[in-house]
């Protein structure tokens, strides 16, 4: 359990310079899980060292993967094959990451082996669901905890076959935990997704050479196929790069860009948005990496106005509406979020901890089921809890860069489960934070 710590931000200069953000944290997780089941060495570079993703290499080599660290960032991982997995001593830990433990349940239903899965209290208060249904509906054997929440044990063993799912609620991380189970599945295994999401597990399946079908909102493969060991580019990660987007999008004078940004476009749906709000957003360099697009981003400064955030954007901007609720405080005028109830169930309950934070600083906040109505203008000073929520700490961090006062932001700690290097990369771009 990391130590309590709490930020104060405030106003300073304009954010300037060329910057770097860490690696994508999805594309890790998934690079390490794919390269320990490919046959052969597969060499990562760009990998986060964040905690999430650290927790996920951590339960591969308890499973007997061989992986090694030549230099931060880089990972040597020696794949043990399809069903080459060993039992682990004890049950595996996977943090914070909810994404870890999703895809996890999904891969592990296919081993021969029971594997117990734990988190820390915040993933623990995390329902998994929408993750256990659909696979029991291909033969998994999984039991959690009454209402569906960890930790979970996977039984092994089990003959999985293949489905077709159509989920209610499109999820990234429900997509690619039946996918992983498809591999070991009889038959064919497809997704149907009415508002397609992130497709970082399809295009990485194909690199490692699995044979997958997919276009916006539709996933198919059949199972019985291997995985090769290839090499891997992690870009750098747009959740990471989006603070830092809003932030030199709000501060007066600010000019800065934004190195080889995964800007794939069932993640990019902030930048739809902002645009939308007036922000001054170019992509420069374009190229791919692995099946994926990369761009610099340059960022400035730009009038903001609110809008009504459509809600076809919604399912590609998921993990950046704690930092588009700021960009809405500081708009003139009044933005709209709807659809949008998966907020409900991530490391907070991100559209209450947002609205709350917002009103404590004076913000005039309505909070509805699936979203909020900000009506924006004027940031004032005051303390806000962000509740252990990674999202949620650097979202009032850039705050209080165009706040009246001082932000006190507490709880931060679980920042580095995403962003290890974020107080003194924002610091040294123009933020002002300090440890309190």
């Amino acid at each position: 359990m990391s130590a309590r710590l709490d930020w104060a931000s405030t106003r300073a200069g304009p954010i300037r310079g060329e910057l770097r953000v860490p690696g994508d944290k999805s594309v890790s997780h998934r690079a390490i899980m794919l390269a320990g089941l490919a046959e052969g060495v597969s060499e990562i570079e760009g990998f986060l060292e964040g905690e999430d993703t650290l927790a996920t290499a951590a339960a591969f080599a308890s499973m007997g993967v061989h992986i090694e660290t030549p230099s931060p960032g880089r990972r040597r991982v020696h794949g043990v094959g399809l069903h080459g997995l060993a039992v682990p001593a004890g049950p595996i830990d996977c943090g914070n990451a909810g994404t870890g433990m999703r895809l996890l349940a999904g891969l592990l239903a296919g081993q021969a082996f029971d594997t117990t899965l734990i988190g820390d209290a915040s993933l623990s208060a995390r329902p998994m669901g929408r993750v256990i249904e659909p696979l029991r509906a291909m033969g998994a054997s999984i039991e959690a905890q009454p209402g569906g929440f960890p930790p979970l044990l996977v039984h092994g063993g089990r003959a999985m076959r293949g489905l077709v799912h159509a989920p209610q609620v499109a999820s990234a991380q429900v997509k690619s935990a039946i996918l992983l189970a498809g591999l070991y599945a009889r038959g064919t295994t497809e997704v149907r997704e009415a508002h397609p999401t992130r497709d970082y597990s399809e295009r990485m399946l194909a690199a490692f050479g699995w044979p997958v079908e997919f276009s916006p909102g539709r996933v198919r493969l059949e199972g019985g196929h291997r995985l090769d060991a290839t090499d891997v580019v992690i870009p750098a990660d747009f959740s990471s790069a989006a603070f830092f987007i809003v932030a030199a999008s709000l501060v007066p004078g600010s000019d800065l860009l934004l190195r080889s940004v995964g800007v794939n476009p069932r993640r990019t749906g902030l930048l739809a948005a902002l645009r939308m709000m007036g922000a001054d957003i170019t992509e420069q360099n374009p190229h791919e990496q692995g099946g994926e697009r990369l761009a610099d981003l340059r960022i400035r400064h730009a009038p903001l106005h609110g809008i009504d955030v459509p809600q076809a954007l919604v399912a590609d901007m998921i993990d950046e509406f704690p930092i588009l609720f700021v960009a809405a405080a500081a708009a003139s005028g009044s933005t709209r979020i709807s659809g949008a109830s998966e907020l409900r169930v991530k490391e907070s309950d991100r559209i209450a901890s947002m609205a709350r934070g917002l009103a404590a600083l004076g913000v005039e906040v309505s909070e509805q089921a699936d979203g909020a109505l900000i009506r924006g203008g004027t940031i004032g000073s005051g303390r806000i809890e962000a509740a252990g929520d990674h999202r949620v700490a650097m979202s009032f961090a850039v705050a209080g860069l165009v706040a009246d006062g001082e932000v006190e932001v507490g709880d931060c700690a679980n920042v580095a489960t995403s962003f290890p290097g974020f107080f003194d990369l924002a610091n040294g771009s123009g933020f002002s934070i300090r440890a309190v």
